[in-house]
């Protein structure tokens, strides 16, 4: 049976981190089933799920001090199991765009929390307009929608949430 661990890893970016990681959890015969990696700013941050048997799992565990001192990262592992949601949920692709503010993500997180909506990823950026420089910001998410929501009107109070905050946005199925 198959046990699941959680690590996240952030460090100073630099070439080989992923290598190296990547390595150490394929030496002890771990299979990384899903992650996300990103540079921010001068810094590197890296999510992983890591699949193995327990023996596997516990050697992972065990190597992740020394690997943290080999690439000076700090890392924090929790072991998960696999997504047992039981309620059927729908996924849907929200796309947000406007001039950059603080509170936009607080705004769409508390919009679709109101809607008992799971936020299952997001992804937010900020970039230089073409033409004007004018500083544009991007939210990309995907949210697990209860399966007897009403898409239609709930597609309409989001439109109308984006209207009223001056943000262009949009709700489709994902």
């Amino acid at each position: 049976m198959s046990e699941y661990l959680v690590l996240s890893a952030v460090g100073h970016d630099q070439p080989g981190i992923v290598n190296k990681l990547s390595q150490m959890i394929v030496e002890r015969k771990g299979n990384i089933s899903s992650s996300r990696m990103m540079a921010l700013g001068g810094e590197f941050a890296i999510m992983l799920m890591v699949e193995g048997d327990e023996k596997n799992i516990e050697q992972i565990q065990a190597a992740l001090s020394e690997i943290e001192s080999a690439l000076a990262l700090t890392i924090v592992a929790r072991k998960t199991q696999t997504n047992t949601t039981t309620s059927a949920r729908i996924p849907y692709r929200v796309e947000v765009v406007s001039m950059d503010h603080p509170g936009i993500v607080q705004q769409v997180a508390d919009f679709f929390s109101s809607h008992q909506a799971n936020i299952e990823e997001m992804n937010t950026d900020t970039y230089s307009a073409a033409h004007t420089g004018t500083q544009m910001f991007a939210l990309n998410m995907v949210v697990g929608l209860p399966a007897d929501i009403k898409i239609g009107s709930l597609r309409i109070q989001f439109m109308d949430f984006c209207d009223n905050l001056n943000l262009d946005g949009s709700l489709d199925i994902g």
